[in-house]
């Protein structure tokens, strides 16, 4: 018996000793950044801004693999289900990540249960802008044109779920009013029809519409973040606007499926600060309009959660439910 315990305490101390020892030398094969949407769009573009420099960095390649389908479950769904190695990372989505679990029932993966915080990448402030035609300049006399005319107005979003759906019916709920959900499949598709006047409005991130505000074809009513955008110097906050309850960021953070080794997260956070900090990555942000904003795993843990109090409770309040 004694021997059988020596043997058996020995496979144990190899086997810490190797695990230790695979930690230490992670990466040593290439690491899969998974996207929940097609190429194209902030999601997709911030993970191909980091990739090049945590390869470097770390000594190993990064690349990004796209899981497109079912307002970004596809993608969670795998990661959540893979070894828990460092090999397979989630590029979340704010409201993917924080909003389905509200908005779908039967999910088959859980932002806290099934996924550990690694690093927070980016945010991104999202634009209310209208049609030329709308008779309103100011976000004021908006609400109150569409006080006025229950169900005459018309929004355009880029998806059910999307951070523009739940964030204009925030401001429908705030507001009392009523205006009419016209949702379509990305936000190009949603921005071109509002600038062919099918649509009446939208809330869409920098990038989307900076051309369109620039050129004249919308109008930028407001800001819904703390700090107006350098690109649109004219266009006031919403608190500004008189709207200090309405402010809608979409965030991009990388998750690792839990039970990661703390040792695998903090090389991967590390690395992923060091990318954000690059001159090139920060001028891919800034011509975004991207606003970069690094987390520790422990602090992009506490905004998960209370992100997902927040929005569940507008969520469950305004019935948005995808099946």
């Amino acid at each position: 018996m004694r021997f059988a315990f020596r043997v058996l305490l020995a496979l144990c101390l190899a086997a810490s000793v190797g695990f230790a020892g695979a930690q230490a030398a992670y990466p040593t094969r290439p690491v899969t950044l998974v996207v929940g949407v097609p190429p194209g769009g902030i999601l997709d573009s911030v993970a191909r801004m980091v990739v090049p420099s945590m390869s470097q960095s770390l000594g190993q390649t990064f690349v990004v693999e796209n899981r497109a389908g079912a307002s970004g479950n596809i993608a969670a769904t795998a990661v959540a289900r893979s070894a828990p190695d460092g090999y397979n990372l989630l590029v979340g989505y704010s409201m993917f990540h924080v909003g389905n679990p509200s908005m779908f029932s039967n999910l088959s993966w859980d932002p806290v249960r099934d996924f550990a915080p690694v690093a927070m990448l980016v945010v991104s402030p999202h634009v209310l802008a209208v049609n030329p035609s709308v008779p309103a300049k100011t976000l004021r006399e908006f609400v109150d044109y569409a006080r006025a005319n229950p169900g005459k107005l018309s929004y355009a979003s880029s998806g059910n779920g999307s951070v523009p759906h739940v964030g204009v019916e925030l401001l429908k709920q705030q507001n009392n009013l009523f205006i009419v959900h016209v949702p379509y499949r990305g936000g190009g598709p949603a921005m071109l029809d509002v600038v062919a006047g099918n649509v009446d409005m939208t809330v869409a991130t920098p990038p989307t519409l900076l051309g369109f505000v620039q050129s004249g074809k919308l109008r930028a009513l407001a800001v819904a973040a703390k700090q107006r955008l350098p690109q649109l110097p004219d266009v006031p906050t919403s608190a500004e606007a008189g709207f200090p309850g309405f402010e809608l960021e979409a965030w991009v953070a990388l998750f690792a499926p839990k039970g990661t080794p703390p040792a695998i997260i903090d090389k991967i956070s590390a690395a992923a600060k060091l990318a954000l900090d690059s001159p090139s990555v920060r001028k891919s942000a800034e011509a975004a309009g991207l606003e970069i904003r690094y987390m520790t795993p422990p602090q992009l843990d506490a905004v998960v959660h209370s992100d997902i109090q927040y929005w569940s409770k507008v969520i469950k309040s305004r019935n948005i439910r995808i099946e």
